[in-house]
This record gives structure tokens, sequence and C-alpha cells, in this order.
């Protein structure tokens, strides 16, 4: 009960950024590899239904066309450079995800401890650093019951320790059969596993 994507395409205009006639990709953890502006954020945002486009894409049998609010509760995307209004708190972020993912206080308290934000999660995001946002970015991307969770670039602005909490939540939830599409120009490694590469290029992706 994987990633499935059929007759997809994504334009900005006359260009064609990607396209994708058929693919199916059972769960597990996938490195998504391409040069810059090859098209794999467009990927990531059309797969957690960011952005407009032509075709269909499911995860888990679950349509995002004709069931997107379900299908948006199974599948947790984190940008690369996250954006949030400077006015919320982390914990109002939070509360949010929790409700609109279906997430537990026990899960929560989990996810902080793990990405060590319980120190700064109530003040305003005005006053985070970047790597303070991308912690929580990581951390809401984690939250609910998700079915595949999507990482663009998550290794930037993290320090030494946030990356080791990072491959042991990846692998924790790999281990209950959660999937994972990361984009990365880092080294990506996560014990145990072996990464499957798709590499994205000429406005196609292949394995």
């Amino acid at each position: 009960m994987g990633l499935r994507i059929n007759n997809y395409s994504k334009r900005f205009g006359d260009k064609l950024i990607l396209s994708v006639p058929s693919i199916y990709l059972p769960p597990g953890i996938y490195w998504v590899k391409g040069e810059n502006g090859s098209g794999k954020t467009t990927l990531l945002q059309s797969i957690a239904g960011l952005i407009p486009f032509d075709g269909e894409i499911s995860v888990a049998a679950i349509s995002l066309r004709t069931q997107p609010s379900d299908y948006k509760k199974i599948v947790n995307y984190a940008e690369a450079e996250p954006f949030y209004p400077d006015f919320l708190t982390g914990d109002d972020l939070i509360s949010f995800y929790v409700s609109a993912k279906k997430g537990t206080n026990e899960q929560v308290l989990q996810l902080v401890n793990s990405f060590g934000i319980a120190a700064y999660k109530s003040a305003k995001i005005a006053t985070y650093s970047s790597g303070m946002v991308k912690k929580l970015s990581l951390m809401l991307a984690f939250i609910g019951q998700p079915k595949l969770i999507l990482l663009d670039e998550p290794l930037i602005t993290l320090d030494v320790s946030a990356v080791t909490k990072l491959q042991e939540l990846i692998k924790t939830y790999r281990d209950r059969g959660v999937g994972f599409l990361i984009t990365s120009h880092q080294e990506v490694e996560i014990p145990e596993y072996a990464m499957s590469r798709i590499f994205v290029a000429n406005n196609a992706i292949s394995l």
C-alpha cells in the first residue's frame, strides 16, 4: 500500500517541469536525487497536495484528487526552507497539526524531546533561528499517523545531534510501515536500511 502516480504532469505556463506516466513505490525509504531545478521539490509539493497538477496521485489507495481530506491526513511534508507567520508560537503550530493530523499528546511529547525544542516551543516564531524553525518543521512532519512522509533537504541547518535523532525517527517510523521520500544534497544514511534512489532529470523520474 504505497505511493502510486499515474499520468502525472506539471507545467508552469507552457514549460513542462515534470512528467510521470506511471510509477508505483512500495513503502520504503527513497532518496530523490537530481540537479537544482530538475523538479524534485515540485514532485514533493505535488505529492503533498500543495500545488495543482494534471494526473492522479494516491497513497495507500487513497486518492488526492477524490479524497483530499483523508489523503492529507496520511501524507506529511517538511519544506526545505520552512516559513511560518512570525506572530505564531511553536505551540500554536503543534496544536494545529495535532488537530489536523489526529496526533496525540504522548506523541508530541516524544517528538518535542527528540528534536530538543521544549525550551523554545512556547516562544513566537519571530524569535527563532533558522535551525530552530527547521527542527520545528521536521517535528511537525512526524505528527499523526502518516503513511508517507516527504522531507525536502531535511539536513539543512541541523546540528549533528539533530541529524542523529532524525535518522533514528526515520528508522522507527519505517519499522511501523511509513514510507519516506527524501531530497538531499548531503549524504543521507539510515542505519540498517538500504535506501532506494530515484533520479529526477530531463522532466522525468527513474529508479
